[in-house]
């Protein structure tokens, strides 16, 4: 008897399906509490299609990066400021990080951001993230139009400003949500250099 299995139709199917649950993590993610951790086995243009139709911002951060930690509350403000233009996701490209510490990273620092860890750099090669905290910005057509820092309150590590001059992030993410490209589409990020880059 003929076997209707294909081996191509179930790895589609199964690529399928793991995009329809992301899609539904993050979607829901307000209603289900700050505890969720996804591990993205997927492509970057399938993880990123789910965020289409709207802008998406990635920040590139670490639970031991003091810059990023430093961030967290202009994030959260960012977040609550731009929820009807954008969604924002926290990306973890830190191999040794595990789900429980990252838990606990997004309980000290009371994120409301749904947390994605992208163990086999596929975001990380996607946007050109070198270093923690660092942003993308894709536009509702699923296009990056900005990647870098997220303002100049850091001129080098180690040195900062009393407050940003610059707010390259915010400015990204108003021009996306009118449809247009940003004043600047790449800046330098200071801060912790994400490891096993190749």
């Amino acid at each position: 008897m003929r076997s209707n299995s294909n081996p191509f139709r179930l790895f589609f199917f199964a690529r399928t399906v793991t995009v329809v649950i992301l899609a539904c993590l993050f979607s829901f993610y307000p209603l289900l509490g700050r505890q969720i951790v996804v591990d993205i086995h997927a492509s970057a243009d399938e993880v990123l299609a789910q965020g289409r139709g709207k802008v998406l911002v990635l920040v590139f951060v670490r639970t031991d990066c003091p810059i990023s930690n430093r961030y967290a509350p202009l994030l959260q403000e960012m977040n609550k400021k731009y929820v009807r233009q954008a969604s924002f996701r926290l990306v973890f490209p830190d191999k040794t990080e595990s789900p429980d510490k990252i838990r606990h990273y997004l309980q000290e620092y009371n994120y409301q951001l749904a947390a994605i860890r992208d163990l086999d750099h596929a975001l990380v090669k996607k946007t050109m993230a070198k270093a923690t905290p660092e942003v993308a910005v894709f536009d509702a057509k699923g296009q990056l139009v900005y990647h870098g820092r997220i303002d100049n309150l850091y001129e080098h590590i180690g040195q900062s400003r009393r407050a940003a001059t610059t707010h390259e992030l915010a400015e990204a993410i108003e021009a996306a949500s009118k449809g247009l490209n940003p004043p600047v589409s790449t800046t330098e990020a200071v801060g912790c250099f994400i490891s096993d880059l190749e």
